[in-house]
């Protein structure tokens, strides 16, 4: 089993229009509706990959009733624990006459501090029948910013791996618990170092920083630039396969869960990366986020390259 916590799950909406035009009406061709937010785009792509993933968080309202009926229907075991605030909504706009994606996100809503507890307690008992703990996104506004730091924490008492995919303060509290894998962008890297990183060199040494903080693996995604991965002693250059991209949202989480995916099996990081790749891409070649085939994601594997670098 590999559980799944993120605090701010979201109905996603994806809006697909001939041409985008600002400040007129525009008229949608088609629209799609599921569920998101990183974790749960983790959980739905584990499950694709023939994973057992158990998703927790928050959810609340009439979008937090639709989120589960959505995730109940891929199979997908939940342990939310519910709230008054309404979940959230993200609006996906793409222009096909540009190719361009647009991402309007409704920021997540404050819990009690009970709910907090509880989702603690949910943690706690769910950890211990774990195989890794995958913990993504922000924390809800005046949520306990240790919060990846303890579930780190359990996640080593129980023998599992855990998976850190955050930034700034969550991200830098959690490196204290000596995380098995933290998983940044370029952009949350540089906010999480608090300093630009202009050249790939600057990438690295920001890996190696973190590394010196307590991360045993350091993996940093950029988009459609390679990725660099880090494991301590050696550092990996990965590079994804040119595609035609539908709709890019949701592929760093695509790779988490392919990296996990592979790091279960015992691979070394390059080649877990590898797999981490190729899942991020076949996310790309769907509509909605977090939906992958496994017939894309084994043709696109052998289409990464891993290369190993000189330290």
């Amino acid at each position: 089993m590999i559980l799944c916590i993120g605090t701010t799950p979201a109905a996603q909406r994806v809006m697909v229009f001939r041409k985008l035009t600002l400040d007129v009406v525009n008229r949608a061709v088609t629209t799609l509706d599921g569920a998101a937010g990183k974790s749960v785009n983790v959980a739905k792509v584990l499950k694709a990959l023939g994973e057992y993933p158990v998703a927790t968080g928050f959810l609340g309202g009439d979008r937090g009733e639709e989120l589960q009926v959505l995730l109940g229907a891929q199979g997908i075991e939940m342990d939310f624990v519910p709230v008054g605030a309404r979940t959230r909504q993200c609006i996906t706009l793409l222009d096909k006459s540009s190719g361009t994606h647009t991402e309007l996100v409704e920021e997540s809503q404050p819990v009690a501090a009970a709910d907090n507890d509880k989702l603690m307690s949910v943690i706690r008992r769910r950890v211990a029948g774990c195989r890794a703990v995958v913990m993504s996104g922000t924390i809800t506004p005046g949520g306990p910013v240790d919060l990846y730091f303890y579930c780190t924490q359990l996640a080593h008492e129980a023998g599992a791996i855990s998976v850190v995919d955050a930034q700034g303060t969550p991200l830098r509290e959690a490196l204290r618990a000596g995380p098995g894998v933290v998983k940044p962008n370029r952009s949350e890297l540089a906010a999480t170092v608090k300093r630009d990183l202009q050249d790939e060199a600057a990438v690295m040494a920001a890996m190696r920083e973190l590394g010196e903080r307590g991360a045993q693996r350091v993996v940093v995604t950029a988009g459609n630039e390679p990725t660099l991965a880090f494991d301590g002693s050696n550092f990996w250059r990965v590079q994804a396969p040119q595609i035609d991209a539908v709709n890019p949202i949701g592929s760093g989480d695509a790779f988490a869960a392919g990296l996990i995916w592979r790091l279960l099996r015992r691979e070394d990081l390059g080649e877990a990366c590898r797999w981490g790749a190729a899942v991020g891409a076949a996310n790309a070649l769907t509509m909605m986020a977090g939906e992958v085939d496994a017939n894309d994601v084994n043709r696109l594997a052998a289409r990464v390259t891993v290369e190993r670098l000189k330290p």
